[in-house]
């Protein structure tokens, strides 16, 4: 199957494992690829910038399909050492990062500059023009069914697929309640 997202991520299906925390790990990730999608490792998973080098090194051992990093953007007092931990994405010669949480806006520069593709996670249409305006290269459109991303308007899939289909000229995949075949072509008939 050829799409847009297949295409842009070198992947054979268009189907992207989202960042777990601590299940996001090199075997998993590893396994996703393996199998002709996109694997994904949590960044933040891993304590340290240095881990995260680790566990892409790890995940190189297990594939030699295209893998990427979720980092999300977590607002706080006392941040993670974001720009460490690009710099050992990209240093691990990863091409994807997936972010999530807050917008990666102040992050786009350097990871732009490692070559990486970003797609951001987003709760609404307004998010993902956002997005596609900071220069993402695709999003990941969170219904409400989405374990761990509720957003702010609580909006399902089937609303809003359609409407960033309406609006969005970059590629988004939709996440929240695909459990089988027949969510994939549901999420493909709404436009992603």
């Amino acid at each position: 199957m050829k799409t847009r997202i297949t295409e842009l991520f070198g992947i054979k299906h268009p189907i992207i494992q989202g960042g777990m925390h601590f299940v996001g790990l090199a075997e998993m990730a590893a396994a996703v690829s393996n199998a002709g999608g996109l694997g994904i490792i949590t960044g933040l998973t891993q304590p340290t910038p240095e881990a995260l080098a680790k566990e892409i090194a790890r995940c190189r051992e297990m594939t030699d399909k295209p893998f990427g990093v979720n980092l999300t953007f977590l607002p706080g007092f006392s941040n993670p050492p974001y720009p460490e931990y690009i710099d050992a994405i990209i240093q691990g010669g990863v091409k994807a990062v997936e972010t999530a949480g807050r917008s990666p806006e102040a992050y786009m520069p350097a990871l732009k500059a490692g070559g990486i593709k970003v797609i951001h996670k987003c709760t609404s249409v307004r998010h993902s023009l956002k997005a596609e305006r900071i220069g993402c290269d695709a999003v990941s459109v969170d219904g409400f069914e989405c374990g761990g991303h509720p957003g702010e308007d609580d909006i399902p899939n089937m609303i809003l697929l359609p409407r960033a289909a309406e609006e969005l000229k970059i590629p988004f995949v939709a996440s929240g309640g695909m459990a089988d075949a027949r969510s994939l072509v549901a999420a493909l008939a709404l436009g992603a």
